[in-house]
């Protein structure tokens, strides 16, 4: 396949990835706007000439003809942590599959100007709608008093009945864990929360209450963490003096290992001892000692659950019901029936 514009000392333009690939202007136009009336035999010669080419769409241009800039905006935090940054992640990567380039802005603090400063940002790049991707309770209050002149879609922090929004079932998930390690035969089992100004951390702790209430059992102690190892590795020091307690659920991964480090460290052993049961699926997880078990949150699920979301709004639905995804529990080698004493 010659090159069209070789020579020409200019950026190859769509009639010259139409001539290359022997197809209509049209064609050409079809399959960069992701068209299912295009044969797959005559998208894959388009696709080639794009590629040999190296055509890159003029989005200003396209901006200036159809007013669409096929652009999502997205705000987030703390992606330092596992789950923001994959949700960050999931949501760019279906946005791009869904054809729409993704920008993100991450915000250090929740007030109301730096949110606002944030979708300032996003709108001056002409973004068609916004996904906020903020667990702060403080911060989600904002958001709902934001005034964007564009759809926005809500992904972290989520509760049921909630509008413009889809989320993981955190409640569900911390149910799910705590269940397990009650069905194995531990009573009042331990949690490690994550800091309670967060939305998702107060709903994992609201689930590992409910599953205590519905077995009829009192919960074991409660000990406050950050998110980060160190606070787990600190509660798990208090733990292991407590002869009472056969099992955790710890609010996320990384506070699971800090404890299971500790744990390890006092001659408590996991799962003999104690049982252990994180939130989050870390890549790590199974390759720890013992594998942790966990509950996994469908990243990829979330993000094409938001920028379906999206583009329901662009259609027109802003109304939709709250979308609340369900996490799945993968049982490892951290947790097993109690030793009898």
């Amino acid at each position: 396949m010659a090159r069209a514009s070789e020579g020409v000392g200019r950026a190859p333009s769509m009639t010259d990835v139409a001539a290359a690939a022997g197809v209509s202007h049209q064609t050409v136009s079809r399959v960069l706007n992701g068209s299912e009336l295009v044969r797959a035999d005559t998208r894959a010669r388009v696709e080639a000439a794009i590629a040999e080419l190296g055509y890159r769409r003029n989005n200003a241009a396209r901006l200036l003809v159809t007013n669409r800039s096929r652009r999502i905006g997205m705000i987030s935090a703390h992606l330092v942590l596992h789950g923001p940054s994959m949700i960050a992640v999931s949501v760019q990567d279906a946005g791009h599959k869904a054809g729409y380039d993704v920008s993100l802005v991450a915000v250090e603090d929740f007030s109301t100007q730096s949110l606002r400063e944030a979708v300032g940002r996003l709108l001056d790049e002409a973004v068609e709608a916004i996904v906020v991707a903020v667990a702060h309770r403080e911060a989600l209050e904002q958001v709902r008093s934001l005034d964007a002149a564009v759809p926005i879609v809500v992904v972290q922090g989520v509760s049921a009945g909630q509008p413009m929004a889809v989320g993981i079932d955190q409640e569900a998930g911390a149910r799910l864990a705590v269940e397990h390690l009650l069905d194995l035969g531990h009573r009042h089992v331990a949690h490690v929360t994550g800091p309670l100004e967060w939305v998702e951390a107060g709903q994992r702790r609201a689930g590992w209450q409910r599953a205590h209430e519905e077995r009829h059992v009192l919960p074991g102690p409660e000990l406050a963490g950050d998110w980060s190892p160190q606070s787990g590795y600190e509660a798990g020091l208090r733990i292991a003096e407590d002869p009472d307690v056969t099992a955790v659920f710890a609010a996320n991964d990384g506070m699971a290992i800090g404890l299971m480090y500790a744990l390890h460290a006092k001659g408590r052993d996991v799962p003999g001892a104690i049982s252990v049961v994180g939130f989050d699926n870390v890549p790590e997880a199974p390759y720890l000692w013992p594998a942790l078990t966990t509950v996994d949150q469908e990243f990829s699920l979330l993000g094409r659950r938001a920028v379906e979301l999206t583009l329901q709004a662009l259609a027109g639905d802003l109304d939709p019901s709250t979308q609340l995804i369900r996490p799945a529990l993968v049982v490892r080698d951290s947790t097993a029936v109690p030793r009898p004493s």
